[in-house]
């Protein structure tokens, strides 16, 4: 495969809080110097390797067997093997997982989004009402929220009541206005009558075809189908009749651009034991790179099962029932630098009529995952909520957490993650949309004093810059492929915090082509991300969901 060169801006500006939680170390490590590096200094990138160096197995898609592997969620190291060099040519590598990591005696620290009290959007037109008046939503069911840097706005595709498509708009992110459309007069609706379940909505920056792409799943029980449209302006959507075969609600469509192909995330209840009444919510795989040919063929098919809930998934402590829970309720993805996130509605239980006998909503929370392969294997070794149900009185995030497509919105040093969330209020249930911020790369920290020595890596660039808070000092050497000191690029860095911190320039001559590491000497320190770019420390990875003043190509170039 081809190495796929990306995206990203960076704006140079103090540190968002985030809040410290429960970290897992990495292994021991002497503080020795590392072992020499394979390979001499000349790097030659394999062009069946993907954009990081990894190498793909033969067989692709993986199969994998639902009957032994329902409960066993993922483990990349089982589908790939450690690249003996890293292609860290384009995007901030972050220290989301051991990928980059050589040898360490620092521990890693998980880090999670503040969430705001109140919600940003909330049902207050008639038509986010039921009929029945039972329900009242306005809130993405997956569907979308993006910076469209094509006319520097906000937008928000959202779920109503009954089966509609909605659109709000926004300046800052956080107030959104519901502009009134000529779809159906008088509203701002801009779908009806498909009887709709999930949407996936997005702003594709690609080029590639018409700018605006939706998979719905519609139908209704029983029938439901992916259906295929686009949109020159995101209001007025054309049916591409590309309907899919039989699918289950909850299926969700996200694009990968590290492998240019469409990913098909397909809900699917599984019953193992014919015996047992109960099944477990699982997920099967399907990818295309063209979206139309691709949702054609879709159709859930457990010879395609892709995952299942991982071992150490939380269960409702309240559930004592045996109700197939935990389950992965929803997937959705997006590229972020040099990585694809996911995020994982992990259903807790109970089920829907014992919802209905308690007067509560089912219990979804939002975790996050890791890709390294452009979207197929995920890294979840963090099991706790990255988006958390709130039980307090009055909380409108009291049950059924959802994520959102487009999520994260870069927007300077902070990411906006948004997400649907339920309530009951007076026994109708009420759906609102949340909004959580943190910090720029904020997801997981290499935290501590001690040292870290990276993998060895091909880099491309000029300028080496890093994301960290420096409570007392950082020092930055690079390592050449026999494990020597370069020191005439030896940098110590005092006191900061900063999402883009330059550290060392003039590296050019210095790492093209070749094999470099780098090694961190820390000091009360938390370091978050790293890349080699230019001057001007545009990183070249992907800027998921966009942001004010980032570029229209999705692509900080």
């Amino acid at each position: 495969m081809k190495s796929i060169y990306l995206i990203i801006t960076l704006v140079a500006m103090s540190m968002a809080s985030c809040e410290n939680h429960d970290f897992q170390p990495l292994p021991p490590q002497d503080n020795e110097e590392p072992a020499p590096a394979p390979g001499g200094d000349e790097v030659t990138m394999d062009p069946d390797a993907l954009y990081n160096g990894i190498k793909l197995p033969a067989q692709w898609p993986p199969k994998s067997n639902y009957a032994t592997n329902i409960r066993k969620g993922m483990n990349p190291s089982d589908l790939w093997e450690q690249p003996g060099v890293i292609y860290a040519t384009a995007g901030r590598q972050l220290f989301v997982d051991n990928f980059l990591v050589k040898t360490s005696t620092l521990r890693r620290t998980y880090h999670y989004p503040q969430i705001m009290d109140a919600p940003v959007l909330t049902p207050d037109k008639a038509w986010e009402t039921s009929a029945n008046g039972k329900s009242r939503f306005a809130a993405p069911f997956s569907d979308g929220v993006w910076y469209d840097e094509a006319d520097g706005k906000y937008k928000m595709w959202y779920m109503a009541a009954d089966d509609a498509t909605c659109y709000a708009e926004s300046t800052d992110g956080i107030n959104w206005t519901k502009p009134v459309l000529d779809v159906v007069e008088g509203t701002n609706i801009v779908r009806k009558g498909s009887v709709r379940d999930a949407s996936s909505i997005w702003i594709d920056k690609s080029g590639n075809g018409p700018r605006y792409k939706m998979f719905e799943v519609a139908g209704g029980a029983g029938k439901w189908a992916y259906h295929y449209l686009t949109s020159t302006d995101g209001i007025h959507w054309r049916d591409q009749d590309a309907a899919s075969e039989s699918v289950a609600d909850r299926s969700t469509v996200y694009y990968s651009p590290f492998r240019n192909v469409w990913v098909w995330s397909m809900r699917h209840n599984v019953r193992v034991d014919k015996s047992d009444p109960f099944t477990v919510r699982a997920r099967d795989y399907m990818e295309n790179a063209d979206p139309s040919a691709g949702n054609k063929a879709a159709k859930a098919n457990l010879d395609n099962f892709w995952f299942g809930p991982w071992p150490a998934e939380q269960k409702w402590s309240h559930n004592t029932s045996n109700d197939g829970a935990p389950g992965i309720y929803n997937h959705d993805a997006m590229p972020y630098e040099s990585i694809m996130l996911g995020f994982f509605s992990v259903w807790q239980g109970p089920e829907n009529d014992v919802c209905n006998q308690l007067g509560m909503v089912k219990r979804n929370q939002i975790m996050v995952g890791y890709s390294r392969d452009g979207g197929y294997s995920w890294q979840r070794d963090d099991m706790s909520p990255f988006i958390a149900i709130d039980e307090t009185a009055g909380s409108y995030r009291g049950g059924n957490l959802q994520s959102a497509i487009g999520s994260p919105i870069i927007v300077n040093d902070k990411l906006y993650f948004y997400f649907s969330a339920r309530r009951m209020e007076n026994k109708v249930e009420v759906t609102t949309t949340g909004l959580a911020t943190m910090r720029r790369d904020g997801f997981v920290s290499m935290s501590g004093s001690g040292i870290l020595v990276t993998q060895p890596m091909l880099f491309d660039g000029n300028t080496l810059w890093v994301n960290a808070r420096i409570g007392g000092s950082l020092k930055v050497e690079l390592l050449d492929s026999t494990g020597n000191v370069l020191s005439d690029y030896t940098t110590t860095l005092n006191a900061a915090d900063k999402c883009s911190i330059k550290v060392t320039e003039g590296l050019q001559d210095v790492v093209k082509n070749k094999s470099v590491s780098l090694r961190f000497t820390a000091d009360d320190c938390d370091i978050y991300s790293f890349w080699v770019s230019d001057a001007d420390g545009k990183s070249r990875g992907y800027t998921a969901g966009g942001g004010p003043g980032l570029d229209v190509s999705g692509i900080d170039k």
